[in-house]
């Protein structure tokens, strides 16, 4: 269920946030210049990564005022959103509280700990930066022209989830997440509130770094490709006594990638020890199906066929999994994700008789297995043994089942037949992987 928005004052605006969890330590995280409280709850990543936080804490998320359910009063300076940080933390009776600055949220944290340290007793800085001015000491980062012209395609495609190429290129071919992007950008903020946002700002907090007296984690991944790994690196050298934990990927977005690494980093530094039961996590054979060329097919049958073709695709993947002991996760559009606790060859066949059926419906579909660790978070799962299973599915073709070396190495000997496929990389995943196809007959 959805926490109750509350609202904060700093003056005349008004503040959007959420209390989350009752734990003993009070944590604000303070997001990207476009979020909305309510809306965070509809993306599944998002939300298992508020809920691990709020497991162990007192979670405060709020809206920044321009975004989200705040008021559309838009400021670049950083003190003025250091100010709304502290308008919050009075409403939400905070009176002591560890941060976490995320992206733009970063330099905030920065500002509010350097001016406040009685108030603050940790502050995480995670794929956050100090300042998007170029010059000698921080040449990395992209020049004033080069920071305007991103910003400027970005917002002439305001609406239609480029974002999520952004903050999570690994996962920039789901649907989903692109379509729950475009929805957040709609939501959030008008064309004009994003313009007024961030085109105009410089924002640099470099010379509150060595006032920064609160003990400080500094983390990030080191192929980030929105915010460089070196601004991590910067202030980690700057701000007395940090610590710098750099993590692989190259996602932004703290629920894409190794999630459950990263909130176990955020958690065990806020409360000084390891920190259990985050995530549930068991072996599942992972399997997603996509119907090719939905699209087209879609138009060549007409609206009410298409329909009627749906219905009886869903219950081809229903009555399989009945059979092979398997369980729905969700539909993802035009397939579905689901998963097997028992034997991998029993998802194996689910694949292999799906198809089949399918096929027999005029239905050509592609299918992606992998066996791996899996975070059970309700009815849901994640973890990188989803987002490989995502892969292989994406590098089949009509009528393929293909699978993991995993897979594959535990099914030997139950007479499925398999073409070696070679060695792969898998957009997101390091290293290469070996890959399989089952086979017809």
């Amino acid at each position: 269920m959805v926490p109750r928005t509350q609202y904060a004052r700093n003056g005349d605006v008004s503040l959007a946030y959420q209390v989350v969890g009752d734990g003993p330590v009070d944590l604000l995280l303070s997001m990207g210049f476009v979020t909305h409280v309510e809306l965070v709850w509809e993306a599944p990543g998002l939300a298992r990564y508020i809920e691990s936080l709020s497991r162990h804490t007192r979670l405060i998320i709020y809206d920044r005022r321009g975004t989200g359910m705040s008021d559309p009063v838009t400021s670049d300076d950083v003190w003025v959103h250091a100010a709304d940080l502290g308008a919050v933390l009075e409403a939400a009776g905070s009176e002591r509280v560890a941060l976490l600055g995320y992206t733009t949220g970063g330099p905030v944290c920065i500002a509010f700990a350097a001016a406040h340290p009685e108030r603050v007793s940790h502050l995480i800085l995670y794929g956050a930066f100090a300042t998007n001015q170029r010059s000698e000491e921080v040449h990395w980062t992209l020049t004033a022209e080069e920071r305007q012209a991103v910003f400027h395609e970005q917002i002439e495609h305001w609406g239609e989830g480029l974002l999520a190429d952004r903050v999570a290129p690994s996962c920039a071919d789901d649907p989903q997440l692109c379509a729950w992007f475009a929805r957040l950008e709609r939501l959030a903020a008008s064309p004009g509130t994003a313009r007024a946002s961030v085109m105009g700002g410089v924002t640099d907090v470099t010379a509150q770094l060595r006032d920064v007296r609160t003990p400080t984690l500094v983390l990030h991944r080191t192929g980030d490709t929105l915010i460089d790994v070196r601004h991590g690196r910067y202030m980690a050298e700057k701000i007395p006594g940090a610590r710098l934990v750099e993590l692989p990927g190259t996602d932004s977005l703290p629920s894409s990638g190794d999630s459950v690494r990263l909130v176990a980093e955020m958690l065990e530094f806020v409360s000084g020890g390891p920190v259990g039961g985050m995530f549930e996590r068991a072996l599942r054979t992972v399997l997603f199906t996509d119907i090719c060329d939905a699209t087209g097919l879609a138009a060549r049958l007409g609206d009410a066929r298409w329909r009627s073709l749906l219905g009886a695709h869903d219950r081809a993947v229903d009555v399989q999994l009945a059979r092979h002991g398997g369980r729905r996760v969700k539909s993802t559009g035009d397939g579905v994700l689901a998963t097997f606790a028992g034997l991998p060859s029993d998802a194996v066949r689910y694949a292999r008789d799906l198809v089949e059926q399918l096929a027999d419906l005029g239905i050509e579909a592609r299918v992606g297995l992998h066996t791996g660790e899996c975070e059970l978070i309700g009815d849901d799962v994640g973890g990188m043994a989803v987002h490989i299973a995502a892969r292989l599915c994406a590098m089949a073709g009509p009528g393929d089942v293909v699978v993991s070396g995993t897979v594959y190495g535990t099914v030997v000997g139950s007479g499925l037949p398999f073409r070696d496929l070679g060695m792969h990389e898998l957009k997101g995943v390091s290293g290469r992987w070996p890959i399989f196809a089952l086979e017809a007959g």
